[in-house]
Order: structure tokens, then sequence, then C-alpha cells
């Protein structure tokens, strides 16, 4: 008998064992999950739960995959034991070799829901294939498809909560700038070498990663009185409102750009800058350690690094510091993601003294790490850790680094302490996943509560107006709030003047200008009236970027997330965006700083330095 009498002899037989594939739930599950990636970008004004589809509806979508295939696909019994197990198996095999950073999340969101979605797209094509063949079609699409992300390494989480990526085998900015600094120590180790074997050399010690001192500068005198009174002192400002006065700047870039004086690798970090006459100052990861970097204001050039012990790192907003240090009273201090507070020589970059606030709050680094910029008052250093009890706020002893008190303030927050002045009265504000708390700064009393509840966290800093009245920014999908307090008696009490839904931030500031509030509305940029709280417009899609006011010439200066820098008129009549210029390929989180016609900017892999055009 031939081989082809065989084959029609048995084709009858197979198609009464396999029966062409249901794949109808298998095309709606495709589309589902790449709906759930995308959701985000859809819906602009989701609530606060929206993260959560991104985040697990692929991977619910690839379970109901596998619930399909057994129960409603036609499939033979054999192929319906079989098929789940070696999904499993191959998925499980890839992951065993992908890059770190892949795991988990970036497995849960990617890898597996690819693999899954190559399955079903195989079970569409291979549906009329009436033998055992089409398993092995199936299972080879989901090989294709698992295998994929071992050429990839996690880049973090954009605000959209998409995922980002790179190629593995492309070295990361920090890797780079790694392997520079231990060429440079190499080279300079030889150097000491060399020089210490002359009869009239004497190797200098090297400490704490210390490249430079500043009184070795031919402008030390500068310097040192610079330090005393800085231009940007701390995060936001000295008023935490991002709010800078300058000249009158140009608004037609076409013609006259902003001129680039430099451009450095920095070590990754959502932090920003303080800024101190000719020197710089700001965190970075660099390794196992994380680092406070002074840099030269003119140049980039790194004037000193102290590291320091610790490294986190989470899948949505990857590796490094979250704060930016405060320098106050010619004394610098800086807080570290994983719970490093120290107390660092300017001049110098020597560590004076650290306190780890995982022992001091008794508490893990929180999701996404210790994410406040330390305030200086009088004499102590205040910063919140969000300890169990009255280990929420604590304040230490600027010299000594002793705790002097601490007490409760919420569990969840990613914002900083700061300094309000009300009714002459210095006070703490902080924001919680409570609502808004003010401290009295010597002791720690609690003047005032005021309860909004959140299921998630608060990010962004609150602004103080005259009257006495507070502007009380709250997490992703909420909204925002004014408050007018009433002083008359203690504890203090406020009453709600407004909630807006139409400014909803997530870790995006705000700024107030004539009345009226600029900022973000989920991804979208918008502009708020201080009076009632309606919007009075919104336009612009920035992604969670940050903005900041450029108060003199009426201009809110853009950080756009996706890498761009934009000129928006701050005009309460309509969305008016002036210019713009890229700058960064890669995502943007960092405050910019604008000191004179110096505008300074960085995110986790770049730092620049701008002359912006004046009029």
């Amino acid at each position: 008998m031939s081989q082809r009498d065989q084959k029609e002899e048995t084709a009858p037989a197979n198609s009464t064992v396999f029966k062409p594939l249901r794949t109808w739930p298998a095309a709606l599950l495709i589309c589902l999950m790449v709906l759930a990636m995308f959701v985000s970008k859809l819906v602009e004004d989701g609530p606060a739960a929206l993260w959560t589809i991104p985040a697990f509806g692929p991977m619910f979508c690839c379970i109901l995959m596998l619930l399909w295939w057994i129960v409603a696909s036609r499939s033979h019994w054999a192929e319906r034991i079989l098929v789940p197990f070696a999904l499993v198996g191959i998925a499980a095999a890839v992951l065993n070799f992908n890059h770190k950073s892949m795991l988990p999340l970036a497995a849960l969101v990617f890898t597996v829901p690819v693999g899954f979605a190559l399955f079903a797209l195989g079970t569409i094509v291979f549906q009329n294939t009436l033998n055992s063949r089409r398993s092995f079609y199936v299972l080879l699409f989901a090989t294709l498809g698992f295998s994929f992300s071992l050429l990839l390494r996690a880049d973090g989480m954009w605000g959209s909560f998409l995922m980002g990526f790179k190629w593995r085998w492309v070295p990361t900015v920090e890797e780079k700038l790694l392997s520079t600094v231990a060429n440079r120590e190499e080279s300079a180790n030889e150097n000491i070498s060399a020089d210490s074997n002359s009869e009239n050399s004497k190797p200098e010690p090297k400490t704490g990663g210390i490249v430079a001192d500043l009184l070795k500068r031919d402008d030390a005198e500068a310097v040192q009185a610079a330090l005393l009174k800085p231009e940007w002192a701390e995060f936001r400002g000295g008023s935490a409102d991002s709010v800078f006065h300058g000249p009158f700047f140009a608004r037609n870039w076409s013609s006259n750009p902003p001129k680039e004086l430099w451009r450095i690798p920095v070590g990754p970090a959502w932090s920003s800058f303080v800024v101190a006459g000719p020197v710089l100052f700001s965190q970075e990861q660099r390794g196992d350690k994380e680092a406070v970097v002074c840099y030269d204001a003119a140049t980039g050039k790194v004037q000193w690094v102290s590291e320091f012990l610790g490294r986190f790192q989470d899948d949505l907003g990857g590796p490094g510091p979250r704060g930016t240090p405060t320098l106050q009273q010619g004394k610098l201090l800086a807080q570290g993601a994983n719970g490093s507070l120290v107390r660092i020589e300017p001049t110098s970059g020597k560590i004076l003294w650290e306190k780890d606030l995982k022992e001091v709050a008794k508490r893990n680094p929180p999701m996404w790490g210790f994410s406040a910029s330390p305030i200086v008052v009088d004499s102590m250093v205040i910063t919140y850790a969000g300890g169990d009890g009255d280990l929420g706020l604590l304040a230490f002893d600027i010299e000594t680094g002793e705790l002097k008190w601490s007490t409760a303030s919420g569990k969840q927050s990613y914002s900083s302490p700061q300094l309000f002045t009300i009714q002459n009265k210095p006070l703490i504000a902080l924001t919680s996943d409570v609502g808004l708390h003010l401290y009295e700064p010597t002791t720690g009393k609690e003047y005032l509560r005021h309860t909004w509840q959140i299921s998630g966290y608060r990010a962004c800093q609150p602004h103080l107006l005259s009257g006495d009245r507070i502007v009380l920014p709250s997490g992703m999908g909420y909204g925002t709030r004014l408050l007018q307090l009433n002083t008359s008696t203690e504890p203090w009490t406020c009453e709600e003047v407004w909630t807006s839904r139409h400014l909803k931030p997530d870790f995006n500031d705000f700024v107030i200008y004539k009345d009226h509030v600029y900022g973000f509305d989920a991804a979208i940029f918008t502009c708020v009236s201080l009076k009632d709280g309606k919007q009075q417009w919104k336009g612009g899609r920035y992604g969670k970027g940050q903005v900041a006011l450029l108060e003199e010439s009426g201009l809110l200066l853009v950080a756009s997330e996706d890498g761009d820098l934009i000129l928006v008129a701050a005009d309460p009549t309509g969305h008016q965006e002036v210019t713009r210029i890229k700058v960064f390929e890669n995502k943007v989180w960092n405050h910019p700083v604008v000191i004179g016609d110096k505008l300074y900017i960085r995110n986790a892999e770049e730092a620049v330095c701008f002359q912006l055009p004046v009029e």
C-alpha cells in the first residue's frame, strides 16, 4: 500500500479523534490582553485602582487561556493535559535564563503574556490541523513568544504602567559610569604607586570615595560663602513650591534656542539638584552604594563623591535614591532610598554621621523606597520614615544625629516634610495616606490633622496660601482640596472649601500663579481655579512629568516624562504651548532647577545644563 493510500485511510480516523479548535475565545483573550496592557493610555481619567489592570490583567488573561484550552477548546483529551504542562515548563525554563531585571514584574506583565498570546495565535493558525502536530506547532509559537524576553532587560515602568525595555547586551549608563570610575581609580593608583617610589613624594590618603576637596579650588572663598547661602537649598526650593525668580526669558526657541553647556552621565536616581554658587549637589546609585555627588556647576565635572552602602531597586521605579539633598546652615543632609540618613561635610564629602531609618523606625523600606527629602529647622533635621506608632516623623540633632523626638504620621507617604509659617508660627507640614498633618518643629506636637484617608499613597507637596489656606493634593485618582484653617483654638481645625477631581496628580507636583493651579490631571496638563476648583482648561499630553514656574516670565517650564522640555504660557484662558526641545531619550521624573539663566535638569541616566535665552 502506498503512503498516499495510508494517509487517505487514516485521515478519517484522525478526524474523529482531532476536531477543529474553537478559537474565538482565544482571539477574544488576545484582544483583552492588549487592552489590559494599554488601558491606562486609553482611560486617562480612571480610578486610583486603574494601575492594577496593566499590572495583573495580562496574567489573568493567561489563566483564562489555560481554562479555555482545558474546558472549551475542543482539543483532544491528551492535548488538554499535556499542552498546559508543557506551557508552564517552557515558561519556567525561559524565566530561569532571563535577565534578573525581568523578575518578577516584567515576567508577569510581558514574558508570560507574550508567550501565551503567541500560543493563542498558534491555535488560531493551526485550528484545522487535525492531528497531533498542531500541539507541536502551538507550543513552538509559545516558545518563540516566551523566548523573546531573553533578549531584553527591564528598564522600569513608565507613568502609564507600561514596562520599559532595553536590549540585554547594551550596558546601562550606570555600568558605563562605574567602568569609567574604576578605570580612573586604577590609573590614579598607578600614579600614586609610581610617585611613592620617588624620594620626596608621599601618597595622600583616600577615604569614602572622595575625589576632590572644594577648599582646594581657586574659588574656595566663593564656595564657602555660597554654602552658607545657597540659591536653591532643598527639594523644590525654600518654599517647596518650584517657583523661580529671575530674568525675563525669551519665548522663541526656534531662532534663539537654549545653549547646552554640558551633558554628563549620572547614576540612576529620581533626585533633583541643590545649587550653591559654583557647585551642585545631587544623589545617585553607583553599584551597591548610594552616593551624594558634588558637581562643578560650570562644567559638570565631579568635585567629590560620598558613598554609603545600600542599593534599593523596585520593578516600577528602578534603582537609586528618590530624595534630594538639603543644604542649610552650611550643613549637607541626604536620605537614601534604602534608609540611610547622612550628614556630609559639603566641602569634602566626608560623612559626619549616618543613621539607619530601618532600625530607628523599625520598618523595612516601603514599596518604592524611603523617598522623603529631609529638611533642617533650627538645630534639627526632620524626615519621614513611616514607622508604626509614634515612629512616623523623626527629628534628629543636626550635630550628633541623636533622635530628639518622633511622632505618628501615617504609614504611606512618598512626600517630604516642609516648613510652613502660619500665624508667625513655624510648623512642619506633611501629607500621608491619612491626610494633612501640621507639627511643631521643636517638640513634634501635632497642631492639625485633617483626615482625608486614601487607599494608596501621597507623593506630592501641599501648598500654603495667604489667608491661612492650604492646597492639599491627594493620590492618583482622588483629586485636590483647598482647606481654610481655623487657628483660634488648639488643636487647630480646618474647613473644606472645595475638592476638585480636575487635578489628580500622581507623583507630579503643581505650581500656583495668579490664583490658578497648574499641574497634571493624571497624564494631561491642566489649569484649575483657586477660587472654586473648576477646570479652566485641559491640554498637553506630557505624561507624568514635572512643572516649575518662571514667575517673572509668566511661563511654565514642563519637563515631560518622555524627555521634552516645554514652555507653556501660565494663562488661564487656554492651553498655549510656546515652544519645546528634546532633551532626553529616556523618561524624566526629576524636578528641574533654574538659577539665573541656567537650567539644571537630570533623569536616571544623564544630567544637562542649559543656558536659557533671555530677552
